[in-house]
C-alpha cells in the first residue's frame, strides 16, 4: 500500500477477482491473488521524509524502462517504454492474515468472497442475453487452485463454495498456523477498503514495477533468475508437477526469502498483488514517456 505525502491523495483503483496463491511476478504461471503494498509519494526524487513509518521502505523516485524485456513478455506488456515516478513509501511485505484479521475485527468488514453474488451486478459484466445461473450456484465462494486436479478430475482452478480468506481451501480449512502468511482470496474492492482503513493506498502499476526491479536496478530477466532460486515460485512443469524445492506449494510466510535490492520481500513469487490501475490491453502502446502514470481511465 502507499501513503502519499503532500495532499495524501488516494488513488482510484481497478477491479478484478479474488483467488489465491503463488506469484508476485506478473508473468509467473502460478496464480492467485492478492496482497497490497503501500507507497508514499514525494514531489522530487531527492526528497526524503523525516519520519519512517514502521514496516515500510522509502523508495527514491527515478526513471526506468517499464514493460516485459524477455521472451516471456505478453502483448499487453509491450512496448517497453520510459517511465518516471516520484519517491514513495511501500510496505516491505504483503499484508498478512494477522493484519487483515485486525482490520476485519475493528470494522466488521465482509470480503467479496464472503458475500452472496448479486445477479444484477454480475450480468453487467456478461454478454447480453446470458441466462441467469441456478440460485444454487449464486453462493459465496472463490477460486481455488486444485493441487490434485488430475486425480480429482477437476479444472486446475475450481470454484469452491465457502472459500475465502479465513478458509482458503474451502470449508474445513483455516489460517491457523498461517498468521504470518499473506492474506488471499481478496478482491480489489477488499484491498481498497483495507488500504483506506490503514491510511494508505495501493501503488500504481508503474510504482510497483519500479519497486519490484529494486528501484530500477534489475531487469525482469534478472528477477526471473533470482526468483527461480530465492523465491516461492512454481518449480517444475506447470501445472502438472511442482518439485517444491523452495519448501512450499501454496503461500509461504512473509520474509521467508531474502529481500530485493531495496529491502522489499516477495516482489517475485508467493502471491499476486493488487495495484491501483484499471486494465487496458493496449495501454502500454499509448503510455510512452509518462511521468507518474496512473493507468487508463
Amino acid at each position: 500500500m502507499v501513503i502519499q505525502t503532500g495532499l495524501k491523495k488516494l488513488l482510484s483503483m481497478a477491479s478484478l477477482l479474488f483467488v489465491l496463491f503463488i506469484g508476485r511476478m506478473k508473468k509467473n504461471p502460478l496464480l492467485f491473488i492478492l496482497v497490497f503494498l503501500c507507497a508514499c509519494s514525494g514531489d522530487k526524487e531527492s526528497f526524503v521524509p523525516e519520519t519512517h513509518p514502521e514496516g515500510m521502505v522509502w523508495i527514491p523516485g527515478g526513471e526506468f524502462m517499464m514493460g516485459g524485456d524477455d521472451g516471456l513478455a505478453k502483448e499487453d506488456e509491450l512496448p517497453i517504454h520510459s517511465v518516471r515516478v516520484n519517491g514513495f513509501w511501500m510496505d516491505e511485505t504483503e499484508v498478512t492474515n494477522t493484519e487483515f484479521a485486525k482490520f476485519v475485527e475493528e470494522t466488521g468488514y465482509i470480503t467479496v468472497a464472503e458475500r452472496t453474488p448479486d445477479w444484477k451486478e454480475l450480468k453487467k459484466q456478461l454478454p447480453a442475453g446470458t441466462p441467469k445461473p441456478h440460485d444454487s450456484l449464486l453462493v459465496a465462494g472463490s477460486l481455488v487452485f486444485e493441487k490434485e486436479f488430475m486425480e480429482l478430475q477437476t479444472p486446475i482452478w475450481n470454484w469452491v463454495k465457502g472459500a475465502n480468506w479465513k478458509e482458503p481451501l474451502g470449508p474445513g480449512s483455516s489460517i491457523e498456523g498461517k498468521e504470518n502468511h499473506p492474506v488471499v482470496h481478496i478482491a480489489w474492492e477488499d484491498a481498497m477498503a483495507y488500504a483506506s482503513w490503514a491510511g494508505k493506498r495501493l501503488p500504481t502499476e508503474a510504482e510497483w514495477e519500479f519497486a519490484a526491479r529494486g528501484g530500477g536496478l534489475q531487469t525482469s530477466v534478472n528477477l526471473r533468475e533470482i526468483a527461480s532460486r530465492k523465491a516461492n515460485v512454481w518449480q517444475g512443469t506447470f501445472p502438472y508437477q511442482n518439485s517444491e524445492i523452495d519448501g512450499h506449494f501454496y503461500s509461504s510466510p512473509v520474509k521467508s526469502f531474502e529481500p530485493n535490492a531495496i529491502g522489499l520481500y516477495d516482489m517475485s513469487g508467493n502471491v499476486w498483488e493488487w495495484v491501483s490501475d484499471w486494465y487496458d490491453p493496449d495501454y502500454y502502446k499509448r503510455s510512452s514517456g509518462f511521468e507518474n502514470p496512473k493507468g487508463p481511465d
